[in-house]
């Protein structure tokens, strides 16, 4: 049987992805790509804004269309949270919800059976229990692996529909963390990045029993620092990403505490939301924007080149003209290496869809166009950063990229500047000390000094 996936969304869903690429390869499938033929079709779904439940639809369709005989099965967040909606695509014929993903293999194979359509979804309140299974060893990429260390969230931010779909706090075993982490290593993976839903949750939950080593106990670690601290230990040449932070959870003193760990990345993505402590408020976020700004300085205070990366929405309901400037004022004050803006989308079922102060579409057009502006001019300000400082980073080159002078190496610095350089195949999957030229499309372009 042949078996192609089309994953949307989050770090989460593409690790997830493998994981499923992994069980359905071990049980005889076929995995092939998304535009070949397949008998199967797996759609792994978001739902953060109301675009991404329309691409989701629009793949569906594509890949019944492309193979109509196929089985399509889609999980993910959307099929948590709108289960009805995708049961009434006449292209669909298993729905599965976040907590049913190991649980597609018996799917498919109960649908090639009986050709009777599904619907498996567990209930909030069943999401309780972290289910994921296995180690992963391998994954598409042969140079940067995402390893889920956790699931759920109960921050209930305003705008946000993924607590709903992803349930309860639940946190992976660090033991099984670090030997997924070992394999993958010892696979040739040179960066492991630490995913979850909300990673700075790991480990909160009051029911999650830590086994920890007396030195741990002693140094009083918790939460993510000690996968970190484990990972961290391991041997070998590979570095250490955290996918994301939140303000919500950490403050400045837990993040300096991170510090200390040669082998992890001074690279953080630490979503913000919003720069006005008023909307941070309307948003249910648990900070403001000077707590915010204590953590920025203590990175910054750390490595003046600390890659910070962030997402910022634009056109809150009730944001003034006033509130939306702040945002603007922190863009320029936290030096952001890259700001992902987004539109405020009104999604039923949060908080925020009932509020007041809903803002015309005119006005969250204005307000996002200004704000991704803003957003590139403090990139390009991040570039000229680093080339006052000297502009020596060091890049691990992931794979080839055409470009109007031929095809150049592409790869990340530590910091997550994405780097543009000749090169030969030797350098694939290998760290590499650069000299950073000049802003150059994404990124920059640089030029290699040690090989």
């Amino acid at each position: 049987m042949r078996l192609a996936f089309h994953t949307l969304g989050c770090k989460v869903n593409q690790y997830e992805t493998e994981a499923m690429k992994e069980q359905f390869g071990s049980a005889g499938y076929e995995i092939v790509g998304e535009e070949e033929i397949a008998d199967v079709y797996i759609i792994n779904t978001c739902t953060v804004t109301n675009l991404a439940d329309r691409k989701s639809r629009q793949y569906i369709r594509r890949m019944k269309k492309q193979s109509p005989d196929a089985i399509v099965a889609v999980t993910g967040c959307y099929a948590q949270v709108s289960p009805e909606e995708l049961t009434s695509m006449e292209e669909v014929d298993i729905v599965a919800g976040t907590g049913e993903k190991n649980n597609l293999l018996a799917y498919v194979e109960e649908f090639r059976q009986k050709r009777e359509a599904q619907l498996h979804i567990k209930t909030y309140d069943e999401l309780t229990e972290y289910t994921d299974k296995g180690i992963i060893t391998s994954m598409e990429s042969r140079t940067r692996a995402y390893i889920k260390i956790q699931e759920g969230c109960n921050r209930f931010c305003a705008y946000c529909l993924i607590p709903f779909a992803r349930g309860h706090v639940r946190s992976r075993n660090p033991e099984e963390v670090v030997e997924e982490a070992r394999a993958l290593i010892a696979s040739g993976f040179k960066e492991v990045i630490l995913t979850g839903i909300n990673t700075a949750l790991y480990g909160t939950e009051g029911s999650f029993t830590w086994p920890l080593t007396d030195e741990e106990k002693a140094a009083g670690m918790s939460g993510i620092e000690i996968i970190i601290s484990r990972i961290n230990a391991l041997p070998g040449q590979f570095r250490i990403r955290l996918s994301s932070l939140e303000p919500t959870v950490v403050n400045a003193e837990y993040v300096k505490r991170l510090m200390q760990y040669e082998k992890l990345c001074p690279h953080l993505h630490l979503s913000i939301q919003s720069g006005s402590t008023n909307v941070l408020k309307l948003m249910n976020r648990r900070y403001n924007r000077d707590e915010y700004l204590d953590i920025v300085q203590v990175l910054k205070e750390h490595d003046p080149g600390y890659g910070i990366t962030t997402d910022i929405i634009a056109g809150f309901p009730g944001e003034t003209e006033e509130d939306f400037l702040d945002s603007i004022d922190m863009i320029e004050r936290a030096g952001f290496c890259k700001v992902h803006g987004f539109r405020y989308s009104k999604r039923p079922g949060t908080a925020a869809a009932s509020m007041k102060g809903h803002l015309s579409g005119n006005t969250k057009n204005d307000r996002i166009t200004r704000l991704l502006a803003a957003g590139e001019k403090a990139a390009k300000e991040f570039f000229a950063g680093e080339l006052a400082r000297g502009g020596e980073r060091t890049v691990l080159f992931e794979e080839w990229a055409e470009t109007e002078e031929g095809l150049l190496l592409t790869g990340y610095t530590e910091n997550y500047i994405k780097v543009y350089a000749e090169g030969c195949e030797e350098h694939l999957n290998s760290f590499q000390k650069v000299r950073l030229l000049e802003e150059y499309k994404d990124g920059m372009k640089g030029e290699i000094i040690n090989g």
